[in-house]
């Protein structure tokens, strides 16, 4: 089997699961309109119930999702009744006749921005707005922490921002991210539903990127209870800088003072319905089942794949290794597939650098394998096209990229150590560019082995 052939097998595979998880394959399966009925999910309601039906939300799959919404609902239905307002990338804020897309930041830059800011405020005004007649749907998905930043009073976007970039460069997990981005935020944890009390129902579709699928975690659980407190906010952010005094001092006082006087629950309301519409696993079930088309034996290690990128992508080449030369856990032609989001930890360093945790992935793999990957494509790319603050969404490997890496005299450790994988991988022709998905369930990972 050449490795033109296990090339074009993994990014196929690899795209089934992608294109399996976009909305408009999602929303028509949980939103329908059947003469004068509303249905979404178990729940049917008569539409003369409805004065509005007020669509908000963020994520990078916000822009798909709001079309098909649309085109689910129907024009006519739109027409009548629907107003909306949802923060996507500024690469996906096309204009739509009925929702808003606002254009939060800009692509490849996760972090809360002015502009998500005022997005935000827009998406708190309409919230605020509803009452018992209004339906309130929102649509949330990946990478909506970032795209919905509303500081709470004493805190600053500068400070939102030097919170995230630290946390994301140190290595910590996106639950602890985002424990800490509730405690900080006016519409996170729950807040956004909060906002919305006055409608009628409130009712949330949910697109996870998240390993376990855990709704107050995904975007950071706008219309979810928060079991974080703020001093669990704190103890993350001891851990994660060096000293307690390094924490930023707005930061430090806002969540002291949280800590000290937050003695209530506050209200949140009994008429919030979440429905988890899109995971990693339905992906790998359509990844799984492509690969078995083109004829491989499959094994999957599922969705929940965390840790470190460089030794994740070692353990992957490790077993590939296994796999071709011992046929252990299975015999090839094999296909082995992993979902999840590992983490890297950025090295000190002044040199310019430039990749993401998939790009990282494969280079370890590649420098395990050690120049010998005959018969070997590994590949791995994040679902919603977007790797780190890159415009691939991913790299692979295989024995003719190898080849054209000793032709020109590459030494992949160097690129390795300090996390620049995107330039390794441009020169080689081996990064995954399909600009924005419009959906996001982590990564998906194919390790494929010739026979």
């Amino acid at each position: 089997m050449t490795a033109e052939k296990l090339r074009s097998d993994a990014l196929s595979i690899w795209q089934a699961g992608v294109d399996a998880v976009r909305p408009e394959r999602l929303i028509p399966r949980v939103v329908s309109v059947s003469e004068e009925t509303l249905r979404i999910g178990e729940r049917s309601v008569a539409l003369s119930d409805w004065d509005r039906i007020v669509v908000v939300g963020t994520g990078k799959a916000g822009a798909s999702m709001a079309a098909a919404l649309e085109s689910a609902l129907g024009e006519e239905l739109c027409r009548e009744k629907v107003t909306g307002w949802v923060n996507v990338p500024e690469n996906c804020a096309e204009e739509r006749e009925f929702i808003h897309l606002h254009g939060a930041r800009p692509a490849g830059v996760n972090e809360p921005t002015a502009a998500g800011v005022r997005g935000t405020q827009e998406i708190l005004n309409l919230a605020h707005s509803c009452t018992q007649r209004d339906l309130c749907l929102v649509l949330i998905s990946g990478g909506g922490s970032a795209l919905m930043p509303a500081p709470i009073e004493g805190m600053t976007l500068n400070d939102l921002q030097a919170v995230t970039r630290h946390l994301m460069h140190s290595g910590a997990t996106i639950n602890e991210l985002n424990c800490v981005r509730k405690q900080l935020s006016a519409v996170k944890g729950g807040r956004l539903a909060q906002a919305a009390l006055g409608a009628g129902e409130i009712i949330s579709l949910i697109i996870s990127d998240v390993v376990g699928d855990p709704l107050d975690v995904i975007a950071s659980g706008p219309t979810v209870p928060d079991p974080g407190t703020p001093q669990q906010a704190l103890d993350i952010l001891e851990q994660q800088y060096e000293t307690r005094d390094a924490i930023p001092e707005n930061v430090r006082q806002v969540l002291e003072k949280q800590s000290r006087s937050k003695t209530a629950e506050e209200t949140f309301p009994e008429q919030v319905q979440n429905l988890l519409i899109g995971t990693n696993a339905e992906a790998l079930k359509a990844s799984l089942q492509k690969a078995e088309e083109l004829g491989y034996a499959v094994h999957s290690l599922g969705s929940e794949n965390e840790g470190d990128a460089d030794d994740y992508g070692v353990e992957l080449a490790q077993l590939a290794r296994r796999i071709r030369d011992e046929s252990r856990p299975l015999a090839p032609p094999a296909c082995v597939l992993s979902g999840g989001e590992p983490t890297v930890t950025f090295a000190e360093s002044d040199q310019p650098r430039k990749g993401g945790r998939n790009q990282q992935l494969v280079l370890s793999a590649l420098i395990e394998l050690k120049a010998d990957a005959d018969r070997i494509a590994i590949l791995s790319g994040g679902t919603d096209g977007e790797d780190g603050p890159t415009d691939a969404a991913g790299a692979f490997l295989d024995q003719q990229l190898i080849a054209e890496m000793q032709a020109q005299g590459l030494d992949p450790s160097v690129y390795r150590d300090v996390q620049n994988a995107y330039p390794f991988f441009d020169q080689l022709g081996g990064l995954i560019k399909t600009g924005p998905t419009n959906t996001n369930v982590m990564d998906l990972r194919v390790v494929l082995v010739g026979g």
